[in-house]
């Protein structure tokens, strides 16, 4: 019996061109009247593959957008249900019962028990009911299977929670949602990191004067001595907790399992200074002037031109600070030879950081997590020749563009894995950082900073000849967009699309 699970392989109909290899198994019989089923679990695994993170520390310490940023890690990357629950967000709603007033400059009082009390029976109820099954479609047939998300679901207690009897009591409160509760403290004191936090949450505060910077400084730090007052770092032994200092120390107790384990490789990693991402698909390459997919071609001239352009943008928006005064930025390609051509006019001069230390300007790092997705037996291929050719193949991406895999290539769930590393990667840079890849890239890349489904991904223009910049705030990614070179009339710079 031919095996219903073996890729799709229409060897035979393919044109032996020139560069085309193909397999010595092209046609390929296999005696298995009892293949093994490809898919996965209709339910949860288990009661403890729940998660309910909790913050802890001070106003200003970066705790949301801590539990904001590892939320759309953890959904996009292992299609994990997440939501954060912000206690503030709840006090709002019940500031005329609890008397929770909001000062001049936006610092609250402790939120009270009503809105405590209402966020925990809130994340009781999603853990329950809030989020439903996927379903996935099984390889090769019409049917689909239910999945939950691979590892679970994770919800971010989003609040103060400074002693270690509120601890305790929260605790014994989600006890009964068989969660596993995860406290992560971040603790600062480096005043100018605490002031940027303020400014970042409060877009006004930083268009204030000097000395109205100065008083509210003075009475957001009235307020916080309040509450620093009866502040008990977290050290409870019998608690997982992971502890963050100034973002450089890290501190764990009790983190046991998988995704316990990412969360807090991911806390290592993460920087909460607010620098920007730029986005650039390399020039036009032969490829996209004849319409073929993937492969490794280089560019054609007006690519060539692109190149060129972009240097001298670069020049001018990306190595320059606000006050035009040299900064230090990095710049990041894939192995393949347009993404290296397109980057290769950059410079690389050498300027001094302010801590006195020698910085050189943009020096590329070439990683092969960037290439674009393998079109498998399609490299090569205009998506005309794939239709006819490979009719099956063709209807296949058009049923399902997201979870299809070329033959013997990839799919988008796979370049969401082999991207995992590379959002480590970037999550740890300190300076701008520019990443000249290649379309499916970087729409994973803008669909995860943008905290938009993974399952849209290849919906994203990315177009050529275009920068992307992504600049992470207080609540979300500020876009912006900048033609680099303009449009040449009549011309189609990019008939192929992943």
């Amino acid at each position: 019996f031919p095996s219903p699970t073996l890729p799709r392989v229409r060897g035979e109909q393919m044109a032996a061109g020139q560069g085309t290899s193909m397999p010595s198994s092209a046609n390929v019989v296999v005696d298995n009247p009892y293949p093994q089923a490809w898919g996965h679990t209709t339910s949860f695994a288990t009661r403890s593959d729940k998660l309910v993170c909790v913050m802890v520390g001070l106003p200003a310490r970066g705790k949301s957008y801590i539990a904001r940023r590892l939320a759309q890690y953890l959904s996009f990357f292992y299609s994990t249900p997440c939501r954060v629950f912000d206690v503030l967000t709840y006090s709002r709603q019940h500031v005329d019962k609890a008397g929770s007033k909001c000062d001049e400059n936006g610092t609250m009082e402790e939120p009270s028990q009503a809105a405590v009390e209402q966020t925990i029976a809130d994340i009781r109820d999603w853990m329950h009911e809030g989020h439903k099954a996927k379903r996935r479609r099984t390889a090769g047939t019409s049917e689909s299977t239910y999945v939950s998300g691979e590892f679970g679901a994770v919800a971010m207690y989003d609040a103060t929670n400074l002693t270690m009897e509120h601890r305790s009591w929260l605790a014994d409160q989600l006890k009964d949602i068989g969660a596993k509760l995860i406290f992560i403290e971040t603790i600062c004191s480096d005043e100018n990191r605490i002031w940027r936090e303020i400014s970042a949450q409060r877009p006004a505060v930083a268009e204030a004067t000097s000395e109205e910077k100065i008083r509210i400084l003075e009475a957001f730090g009235s307020s916080i001595s309040k509450l620093e007052s009866s502040y008990e770092p977290i050290s409870e032994k019998k608690l997982s907790w992971i502890k963050v200092v100034d973002g450089s120390q890290i501190a764990m107790n009790k983190i046991r399992g998988f995704l316990p384990s990412r969360i807090a490789q991911f806390l290592m990693n993460l920087n909460l200074d607010r620098r920007p991402f730029y986005l650039s698909r390399h020039g036009q390459s032969e490829y996209n002037r004849l319409g073929k997919i993937g492969g490794d071609s280089d560019l054609t001239e007006h690519g060539e031109e692109y190149a060129t352009a972009l240097a001298k943008w670069v020049q001018s928006n990306i190595k320059v600070g606000p006050d035009g005064s040299p900064q230090a930025a990095r710049l990041w390609t894939s192995s393949m030879r347009r993404t290296i051509n397109t980057a290769r006019h950059i410079s690389h001069e050498k300027i001094n950081r302010p801590n006195g230390s020698e910085w050189i300007q943009m020096r590329p790092k070439r990683f092969r997590n960037l290439d674009e997705i393998y079109a498998g037996l399609c490299d090569g291929m205009t998506y005309e020749e794939i239709a006819a050719q490979l009719p099956d193949e063709a209807k296949a991406r058009k049923t399902d563009k997201f979870e299809y895999r070329y033959p013997r290539g990839e799919s988008y769930t796979d370049l969401i894995s082999r991207l995992e590393p590379m959002a480590h990667e970037m999550e740890r840079q300190r300076e701008p950082l520019l990443i000249v890849a290649h379309q499916a890239i970087l729409r994973v890349i803008y669909c995860y900073m943008m905290d938009r489904p993974r399952e849209t991904c290849y919906e994203v223009t990315i177009p050529l000849n275009t920068v992307i910049k992504l600049t992470p705030t207080a609540t979300g990614c500020l876009e912006e967009r900048f033609d680099i070179i303009p449009k040449r009339a009549g011309v189609e710079l990019d008939p192929a699309s992943h």
